[in-house]
């Protein structure tokens, strides 16, 4: 995908390609064409990941995908432009209204795990912001990727949430990645955690410590 002089497209092509944003100088409307073109873009974008997870099982919700490019461009565009956007909010920033499983978790993925970063830079200028409140919202429903961003996930059953094995594997790897100490803590995730490094632990994360009985 190369540039295409959308504030949209072009937004969430840098970030996933460049991890960088550009702000632009006001909030433009998302035509249809773009839309479609995104959903073709995160289609392919879908499938480069799905080879490196190695599931033939899972397909790109393009829908949720685009929502979820949606939510991270205006969340991004709202840290530099409010003048006029505080009765618009809920339109800039919709409630996920599809099906939330293994295939939509993933494809949302594909633009929310910038979310975190974006929360962060709010936060730094107004932590009182109704927007964090908002976003904060979404990635605790969608909290695969907030995995490092500190959320209340005290309701989540985690037997249930991490019983597909290649979701369980892939929210595994990211704990690791992002050195999540408050999930990897949770006694479920922990033991999955220790089974998977088995004898080799100290190599993968020496500081982890072992959940028991004893020490919950």
């Amino acid at each position: 995908m190369m540039e295409t002089k959308s504030p949209f497209l072009d937004t969430i092509f840098l970030l996933r390609k460049k991890e960088c944003i550009t702000l632009f100088s006001n909030i433009q409307e998302i035509s249809l064409k773009e839309e479609q073109e995104a959903e073709n873009y995160f289609e392919e974008e879908f499938e480069k990941e799905r080879l490196e997870f190695l599931s033939d099982r899972l397909t790109c919700n393009r829908e949720t995908a685009v929502w979820a490019a949606k939510v991270l461009y205006h969340s991004a565009q709202l840290y530099l432009i409010r003048e006029n956007t505080a009765n618009n909010l809920e339109k800039l920033i919709p409630k996920f209204k599809g099906i939330r499983d293994i295939s939509s978790i993933l494809s949302a993925d594909l633009s929310l795990r910038f979310l975190p970063d974006i929360i962060t830079a709010l936060h730094s200028v107004d932590p009182e912001d109704t927007l964090i409140t908002m976003l904060e919202d979404i990635l605790t429903e969608f909290h695969y990727s907030g995995i490092g961003y500190d959320l209340d996930l005290k309701r989540v059953n985690w037997e249930e949430e991490l019983k597909e094995k290649t979701y369980r594997k892939l929210y595994l790897e990211r704990i690791v990645e992002k050195r999540d100490y408050k999930l990897a803590e949770i006694p479920f995730i922990n033991k999955l955690l220790i089974a998977e490094f088995g004898m080799h632990k100290d190599a993968f994360w020496r500081e982890l410590k072992i959940i028991t009985e004893e020490n919950q």
